[in-house]
């Protein structure tokens, strides 16, 4: 009886992966780059929020947490708050601010003399500005110091504009008759330099119970 001869197989069995069922080839193309789900894109653009916004654009931060432009200017700051912070702001003992308004109110008396003819009107003018950066340029230590040296202050240089008569005794008249006429400016500069050092030391005083009171971090 003629056996016949079994044929090998042309081929062997494929090396590597084998061939995937029709429901794994729909995952392996989702999976590739680029490649899309049922429609969806499966990039980091499917994630919740990084999507463009309907109106259009890019996302923009909500407006409570957005930076304020550097050098912006701050509304409800009227100009003249902003010229007297930029202003420079020394810090004087008590002896050093007495020297300072008498110097000043010296130089003014005697500017005073050329421009104005010595007016007395003039010099008590000027001689409330000084009062009030006396007294903002006093350290705060030395607050009460501030009423005291202006009044001396405007005496020394009320000597520059005072009408003076023959000798030491005329000279004497004359600072003693403008001290007279123009007590008002002096009181008013007295009173003006005493209001902004009470008002420096009672700001003073609630910064130091503020820091007292709050909780240690």
């Amino acid at each position: 009886m003629e056996q016949h001869r079994t044929r090998p197989a042309q081929y062997g069995p494929r090396r590597g992966r084998a061939p995937l069922p029709p429901q794994g080839r729909g995952a392996a193309a989702a999976a590739r780059p680029g490649g899309r789900t049922g429609g969806a894109p499966t990039g980091g653009a499917s994630r919740p929020g990084n999507g463009p916004r309907p109106g259009g654009g890019p996302r923009r931060a909500p407006a409570a947490v957005r930076a304020p432009r550097s050098g912006a200017p701050v509304r409800g700051f009227p100009g003249v708050v902003r010229a007297l912070r930029e202003m420079p702001n020394p810090r004087l003992t008590g002896l050093g601010s007495g020297l300072f308004c008498a110097a000043v109110m010296t130089l003014l008396g005697f500017l005073d003399q050329v421009l104005f003819g010595a007016s007395l009107t003039v010099y008590g003018v000027l001689f409330l500005p000084v009062c009030l950066l006396t007294a903002l340029w006093t350290h705060r230590g030395d607050l009460l110091t501030a009423p005291v040296v202006v009044p001396i202050a405007f005496a020394v240089g009320l000597v520059t504009v005072s009408e003076s008569g023959d000798g030491l005794s005329g000279r004497l008249m004359g600072l003693v008759t403008a001290l007279a006429t123009e007590a008002g400016w002096l009181y008013a500069g007295t009173l003006l330099a005493g209001a902004t050092a009470l008002v420096r030391r009672i700001r003073l005083l609630r910064r130091r119970a503020a820091a007292r009171n709050r909780p240690p971090a």
